[in-house]
């Protein structure tokens, strides 16, 4: 399943709270596609990805706008139940 979620415009800290409730939400082979554009979402989402063990990738997809896309994988997901 692809999880999509439209952070833009939105402050932190609640773009990364809703990416954790589709984390969770999450199994194997499941995808997430989240946009924003908040420099504090930018810098602590990816933060929390690298410390759950989440396989992801970043792009620019506008002036101000990151795309990230993560992939479940089975070490993650017992990381946030």
């Amino acid at each position: 399943m692809i999880y999509k979620y439209n952070g833009v415009g939105e402050k932190c800290p609640v773009p990364l709270v809703q990416l954790r409730l589709l984390l969770k939400k999450m199994q194997t082979g499941d995808q997430c596609i989240i946009s924003i554009d908040d420099s504090g979402s930018v810098k602590d989402i990816p933060q929390l990805l690298i410390k759950l063990g989440y396989v992801f990738q970043k792009k620019a997809v506008g002036t101000k706008v990151i795309e990230i896309s993560i992939n479940a994988c089975s070490t993650c997901e017992a990381r946030l139940k």
